[in-house]
């Protein structure tokens, strides 16, 4: 999974929902296992296990919280993984509430996969649509395609095989991008004028 000549990967993976992990965060933790077997580093954030605030336009440090720690695995990991249930057509408010409280910078040319789990294929780009939108505002250097999921990729919870090579497949996405991150290609996001 790591790119040849890239040495080791750290990536922060967050599962974004507060609710008890179920097939998504199953898929996701068998897929961190794996990664972790090829040589990747990963450090797993459930948002259910972490308490957040609302985003009300305190700085990180004056939050007494886990943001600060969150935004901070986010910032000093050289890629992030994004998972997320489909809520009503787009990614979960706990997820956006977390991206409302983390900084230009700690996002900036970083590479970002994108996983998201409805219940049909009805709704298979709202959250990548979206969540593509704001990681373009932070600049974020986005893999080209997502991985998304149903109940159809699992057999009694167990994610399949074609599941589970896609989602190895975008960490692997994110072992290659993750040198080019750290040039920050292109012009500094707008965002980064003002926030």
């Amino acid at each position: 999974m790591t790119a040849p000549g890239a040495g080791s990967v750290d990536v922060a993976v967050v599962l974004g929902a507060v609710t008890p992990p179920g097939r998504l965060g199953r898929a996701i933790t068998e897929a961190s296992a794996r990664a972790r077997e090829s040589g990747v580093e990963v450090r797993e954030i459930n948002l259910a296990d972490v308490t957040i605030g609302f985003a009300d336009g305190r700085p990180l440090e004056e939050l007494d919280d886990d943001a600060p720690a969150v935004v901070d695995a986010l910032a000093s990991a050289r890629a992030v993984l994004l998972a997320t249930p489909v809520y009503r057509a787009s990614m979960t408010g706990a997820l956006k509430n977390l991206l409302d409280l983390t900084p230009v910078d700690a996002l900036r040319g970083k590479p970002v996969g994108i996983v998201a789990m409805g219940g049909s294929h009805h709704h298979y780009l709202g959250a990548s649509s979206h969540l593509r939108d704001i990681l373009a505002w932070f600049g974020a250097l986005v893999t080209p395609t997502d991985v998304y999921l149903t109940g159809a990729d699992f057999a009694d919870g167990v994610p399949s095989a074609s599941a589970a090579a896609a989602l190895d497949e975008l960490f692997g996405a994110l072992a290659v991008l993750a040198p080019l991150g750290e040039a920050v290609p292109g012009p500094a996001p707008l965002a980064s004028k003002y926030f």
